[in-house]
């Protein structure tokens, strides 16, 4: 059986702990900035965790993670 591969888009959008949770970036933050409040934009930076609903489907697309 062959090696299962990495969905090279997942690997590049996603970030496992040491913990085994999984982080990622937060959307919204790319363009049309002019209309979003300092506040919003502020609250938009850094990393999430992934939200559990989602977290098969990333551990799916990243198997040796």
């Amino acid at each position: 059986m062959p090696k299962m591969k990495t969905k090279s888009g997942a690997a590049k959008r996603f970030k496992v702990r040491s913990s085994g949770s999984i982080k990622r970036s937060q959307a919204f933050k790319r363009h049309i900035l002019t209309k979003k409040s300092p506040k919003r934009k502020r609250q938009l930076r850094g990393m999430v965790e992934v939200h559990p609903s989602d977290l098969s489907l990333v551990k799916k697309m990243m198997p040796y993670a």
